[in-house]
């Protein structure tokens, strides 16, 4: 009897059995203790309200604010998430780092990710302590250093693509900064491939790269990768890369790398692959939200004329009071204080990032405790809850910002300096802007990845005209929702030549 012949009871005992399991599932779940958020389970055992939020989270999130208030909990593949939607309330939640834990959580996502064994204190004591600290190496003094070495990488790169633009050069936008900030970051961090084909290894690396990134929010939702068709392969050709044998042939690689290098040394019982992982995983981490972001930034400023001509006069303006000179053929030196001085950059960068970030801060309770909020509001969370704060609602959030969905890179200027003061209802807000995250879950390369993004836009500005080559909207994909930056939903062509040195 063939597959498509099965008894007739068949059918009926599985649909019973299923009917059982659903039914089970549904009696077994969460109800409300005196004390807790409205709770939102959904009807779908285990996954609860997981799909309509992976759809539309902003969206999801605003309605259940409006039914239920600025605190609510939801169930999402099997985890109870309590939303604190109040920006005044985000700071009782981030100074509770002790109930509310962080960095356990962020270990076992990025073990499983990146495939490399989490760091418990038993087996491994102190290295997660000891990796922390060298975050130092991105900060102060040593955050000069690396970005002095981006400066020359980035500048490196775009003589090269000098070198061939003899007229009006068309490509990908989304390609073209891709292609430009991961050779950048990977020389600046890991240092160069001494090879003859350097490039070409480096984009080999790229490109292996990109494939895994692709399954990245599939790895992130705790989906099995393998059941991510090629993502097991190309995830351990990229950690071969980072195999001692291949980084010792690679030169001027950075002082956080090689400081990275010697604490693993100290571990003997993480094995020569664990270590690689880990370097993977760093590598993700640099590029992994800084190439989107870069995008953005390039492609807002290309939309908006006005906000193009502003930024490029400021860089003019710059290099002309420092007497430096532009061209592929000059090398630009600009010190931090200059970089953090060109307001009409910074703020076009940063509206650009507040309208691209989509993360969310994740804190994990440690312990069935009540936390306070101010107004005398309490708050009873259950151990092992999850409790987020959605940044995306804050940054889109018209009586924090005036047209919230358009673009404005002047947004972040008053009187010509920083504008640092924000406003909901009145009051004065101490968070704004969280394109990084917060707290303790707070981006430590942060200062890096805005050196990076400032200096892609300053090169490019300043060696080239562009312009958009085709008349189309790009729009936000929104299958990252809450993890960070999100990618285009399409590329968009755009052509660019070489500046004048009279104009």
């Amino acid at each position: 009897m063939g597959p498509d012949a099965l008894p007739l009871g068949t059918y009926g005992g599985a649909a019973a059995a299923f009917l059982l399991l659903w039914a089970v599932c549904v009696l077994c779940r969460r109800r409300r203790k005196t004390g807790e958020p409205p709770l939102i389970n959904g009807w779908i055992p285990y996954l609860g309200k997981a799909l309509i939020f992976r759809k539309d989270a902003y969206k999801f999130l605003l309605d259940q604010q409006k039914k239920f208030g600025d605190i609510f909990t939801v169930h999402i593949a099997g985890r109870y998430i309590t939303f604190i939607m109040d920006p005044f309330q985000y700071v009782y939640v981030i100074r509770n780092s002790k109930q509310l834990e962080f960095h356990e959580f962020a270990n076992k996502m990025a073990s499983k990710t990146f495939d490399y064994p989490a760091l418990s204190k038993g087996k491994f004591p102190e290295l997660k302590e000891n990796l922390h600290r060298i975050y130092q190496y991105l900060q102060g003094k040593p955050l000069d250093i690396i970005s002095d070495h981006m400066m020359k990488n980035l500048q490196d790169i775009f003589e090269w693509k000098c070198s061939q633009a003899t007229d009006w050069e068309t490509e990908k936008m989304y390609k073209f900064c891709c292609s430009v900030m991961f050779e950048a970051s990977f020389v600046t961090l890991y240092g160069r491939v001494p090879a003859a084909d350097g490039h070409k290894v480096i984009s080999e690396i790229r490109d292996k790269f990109i494939k895994f990134d692709a399954s990245f929010p599939y790895l992130a939702a705790n989906i099995p990768i393998e059941l991510l068709g090629a993502t097991k392969k190309v995830r351990k050709e990229l950690i071969h890369h980072f195999l001692l044998q291949n980084m010792t042939k690679w030169l001027g690689g950075s002082k956080v790398v090689q400081a990275r290098q010697d604490i693993f040394e100290k571990y003997e019982l993480l094995g020569d692959y664990d270590k690689a992982a880990h370097h993977f995983a760093f590598l993700w981490a640099s590029v992994g939200n800084t190439i989107p972001a870069t995008f953005w930034a390039m492609y807002y400023l290309l939309r908006h004329p006005e906000a193009l001509s502003a930024v490029r006069d400021e860089i003019d303006h710059l290099l002309q009071s420092t007497g430096q000179k532009r061209g592929p053929t000059y090398n630009i030196h600009l010190t931090r204080e200059q970089l953090d001085n060109l307001v009409y950059l910074e703020s076009a960068l940063n509206e650009s990032l507040r309208m691209c970030s989509s993360s969310m801060n994740i804190r994990i309770s440690q312990e069935d405790f009540v936390l306070k909020l101010e107004g005398n509001q309490e708050v009873v969370l259950r151990k092992g809850d999850w409790i987020a704060l959605y940044p995306q609602i804050l940054h889109m959030d018209p009586e924090v910002y005036e047209d919230p969905k358009e673009y404005k890179f002047d947004r972040y200027i008053e009187d010509g300096k920083k504008k640092t003061t924000f406003y909901k209802a009145g009051r004065k807000l101490k968070y704004f802007l969280m394109p990084f995250g917060s707290g303790i879950s707070m981006c430590p390369g942060r200062f890096l990845a805005m050196n990076e993004m400032k200096m892609f836009l300053f090169i490019l500005l300043s060696h080239f005209d562009v312009e958009l080559a085709e008349n189309k909207a790009v729009r936000l994909d929104n299958s990252r929702m809450g993890l960070g930056i999100l990618l285009p939903d399409a590329d968009i062509a755009f052509r660019y030549k070489l500046r004048s040195l009279r104009n």
